[in-house]
């Protein structure tokens, strides 16, 4: 949706409401505080109440006005990481774990509490930022106020360290996430010289998608390029570079690839592996049930991944095939989600923002990202669209030349197939759409892909 503020139907909302949920992202700190500071300048009438502790909040009606001085320091929550405001894992259609968690009374429908409590509060707009289950749930709560003749925009900004929400091409966060995981490692890399035959496995967020682990040895062995070493010491690449990498999405020969790391032990003295939460969670899952092992669950029915522990079940596996000596496993998970925002991910955050309060004042619905199916253009991509559990593609190119350099196994790609030329497809929806508003319409959109409005 493109915002021409000399539009007549251009203007800018009475009130607005902006809440955070779900999992911590180096970027809701950062996003808020970009939203409030855009408003602040373009449109100072506009008031502000942020609802603490995300739809726990809501629910309850515990919120906080932007005051003046609040919005002339705003820009100070760029450097802060997690959220000023409170975050929560509330799902509003699950009723039960509402009551059970006292945040709506027996008998009461969280939507029609929480559309109450934005009818009270005068709300015309809510910002929401968060993953799909926050952003969906807000566009279910839009559509059960316009069911009771009110009409509540929604816009979204897509929050997520996995990078795994279509159609966003890049979800905020996740480039601070991988750096800061890197960072991470950085330091406990060092316990490799603590002991003899040592193997030490990095467990990276990740439930359903491999992005921030790959992203994250990536970015780690492109700051270990940076680094000065001291071979004649000891101090070599080799020993300090990533030797494996574990990706939901990506298959492991368990036997192959003991061989491998053992080689690798015996040469070196350690080894190192980089390992996505959620690899092999399945399988350890079905394994856990068949015992008769209860799985605990969260509100939105995901496993709780820190009772599975798949890295502690990887290194148990490993360590005897190999004959590591001595095995460590550390978590970067909550060190690189609560960092403050990099500087990528600053100026991505300010520029969703600020499409956010122009399409605020179009009254437009949907999520503020980069869209896949329109070129990579920051847009309103339209909720109903929105889901999670995109998997990350492990047939990039950048992928696998890290495993080849790592020699885990043959590239997943024939770098001799990539080639240029590849012609426009006239087909995507965008494309059919400027047709259309130009008068140039030729509807060559296939059934599969039906003309998205803006």
């Amino acid at each position: 949706m493109a915002v021409d503020p000399t539009d007549e139907h251009y203007c800018a909302p009475k009130r607005v409401g902006i809440l955070t949920a779900g999992g911590l992202a180096p970027c809701l700190s950062s996003a808020v505080g970009a939203l409030i500071t855009e408003y602040a300048i373009k449109h100072p009438t506009t008031e502000i109440i942020c609802y603490l502790n995300g739809y726990k909040g809501l629910l309850l009606g515990d919120s906080i006005t932007v005051t003046p001085a609040i919005r002339a320091q705003a820009a100070a929550l760029h450097y802060f990481g997690g959220s000023p405001i409170g975050n929560s894992r509330v799902k509003l259609t699950n009723v039960k774990d509402c009551v059970k968690r006292g945040l709506v009374k027996e008998g009461e429908n969280p939507q029609q509490v929480a559309a109450d409590q934005l009818i009270k509060d005068g709300v015309e707009v809510l910002h929401t930022v968060g993953g799909d289950d926050t952003n969906i749930a807000a566009a279910d709560l839009s559509k059960f106020l316009l069911g009771h003749d009110y009409h509540l925009c929604v816009i979204g900004m897509p929050k997520t360290i996995d990078n795994d929400v279509f159609p966003i091409k890049q979800s905020l966060g996740a480039w601070t996430a991988a750096e800061q995981g890197a960072i991470f490692f950085e330091n406990v890399v060092n316990e490799s010289t603590a002991n003899p035959r040592m193997m030490i496995v990095h467990e990276v967020m990740g439930r359903d998608c491999g992005y921030l682990t790959a992203a994250t040895a990536q970015k780690y062995r492109q700051r270990l390029d940076q680094r000065l070493l001291l071979p004649q010491l000891g101090v070599t690449k080799s020993r300090y570079d990533v030797h494996a990498v574990y990706l939901p999405e990506l298959p492991i020969d368990i036997d192959a690839e003991a061989k491998r790391l053992k080689a690798i032990l015996d040469e070196q003295d350690n080894v190192n592996i980089f390992i996505s939460e959620g690899a092999g969670v399945k399988d350890i899952v079905a394994k856990m049930e068949a015992e008769g092992k209860e799985i605990q669950r969260d509100a939105f029915g995901h496993v709780k991944l820190d009772t599975i522990q798949p890295g502690k079940y990887f290194a148990d596996v490993f360590s005897g095939l190999i004959g590591a000596e001595k095995v460590m496993v550390q978590k970067s998970g909550y060190f690189a989600r609560s960092a403050a925002a990099n500087h990528d991910d600053i100026l991505l955050i300010r520029q969703s923002a600020q499409y956010a309060v122009d399409s605020a004042c179009k009254r437009g619905n949907g999520v503020v990202g980069l869209d896949e199916d329109a070129g990579d253009v920051l847009r309103l991509c339209e909720f109903d669209r929105i889901k999670g559990g995109k998997a990350f593609d492990i047939k990039q190119p950048w992928f696998n030349q890290m495993l080849a350099d790592i020699g885990q196994g043959a590239p997943l790609v024939e770098f001799d197939r990539i080639k240029g030329g590849k012609a426009f497809d006239i087909k995507q929806p965008w494309f059919n759409q400027m047709l259309a508003d130009i008068g140039q319409a030729r509807d060559v959109a296939s059934e599969a892909y039906p003309i998205a409005s803006n």
